[in-house]
């Protein structure tokens, strides 16, 4: 796909790795929709890359009529859809039985309602709109939805029950959403990142941030967004690529704590 002229969904768009992607679908010539409810730092990014680039969208993704109106907003913004990069997510540290008791129910549905639920409910509304597009290529290409999961989804640490269900479930429903849609020329695929220097870091002692990285083969770093968005624009552009997941991660296989 040439992404050139094309038109992306990024869901947690207005920071760290969907800023970056949403950067660099602009510098390759995209249009780029931001769902994400960060409005302060959503409208910051369209002042800068320009409102003919890029426009913000407030959009809670595990509610449905919010994403029904987001997508709506696109088509209407831009005309239609061929990414949809969906990063927005949450993490939660609660054991499934700790010293305060059992991991509370209600912790455990919201982290699945916005990580997993949230990435379908956008991927689905995404598909409606792409399968309505001209084919782009030969072979009836429309569009991609490239997906965001976590090394957490093979090796989930302690206290990561909740956020590890949502990220093995964005694994698991790779290649079936992929066969569920490969009549109507849509591929799908998903990033697996690693321990990615996301804002989330910069209140983290250096010596944790050292810590991490000397468990990262090579290199011994944390990874940085614009490498995450590098595999963003690989995964849109290599028509062959299809119902895969893709670790980014210097190597790096978790330890249970």
């Amino acid at each position: 796909m040439d992404i050139s002229g094309k038109v992306a969904i990024v869901t947690g768009g207005a920071s760290g790795l969907g800023e970056a992607t949403v950067r660099a679908y602009v510098e390759k010539g995209g249009k780029v929709a931001i769902f994400d409810m960060n409005a302060e730092r959503g409208a910051a990014l369209v002042n800068e890359l320009g409102t003919d680039k890029v426009a913000f969208f407030n959009v809670n993704i595990a509610d449905e009529e919010s994403v029904k109106a987001g997508i709506a907003g696109v088509v209407e913004k831009f005309g239609s859809i061929h990414i949809c990069n969906n990063f927005a997510g949450i993490g939660d540290a609660v054991k499934t039985l700790g010293k305060d008791g059992v991991h509370p129910l209600d912790r455990y549905k919201r982290v699945l309602d916005i990580n997993l639920i949230g990435t379908f409910n956008v991927a689905r509304y995404a598909a409606e709109q792409m399968e309505k597009n001209e084919p782009f290529n030969e072979h009836g290409g429309r569009g991609v939805i490239i997906n965001t999961a976590s090394v957490a989804a093979y090796e989930g640490q302690i206290g990561q029950v909740a956020y590890s269900a949502s990220k093995g479930g964005i694994v698991g429903m790779t290649l079936p959403m992929a066969r569920d849609l490969a009549s109507i020329g849509i591929r799908v695929n998903t990033i697996v990142p690693g321990t990615i220097h996301t804002p989330l870091f910069d209140t983290v002692p250096e010596a944790a941030i050292n810590g991490l990285s000397q468990a990262v083969l090579n290199p011994k770093r944390l990874g940085r967004p614009e490498e995450i968005a590098h595999l963003s624009v690989m995964m849109a552009e290599n028509e062959y690529l299809n119902g895969e997941c893709i670790r980014l991660d210097g190597g790096i296989r978790m330890q249970p704590r």
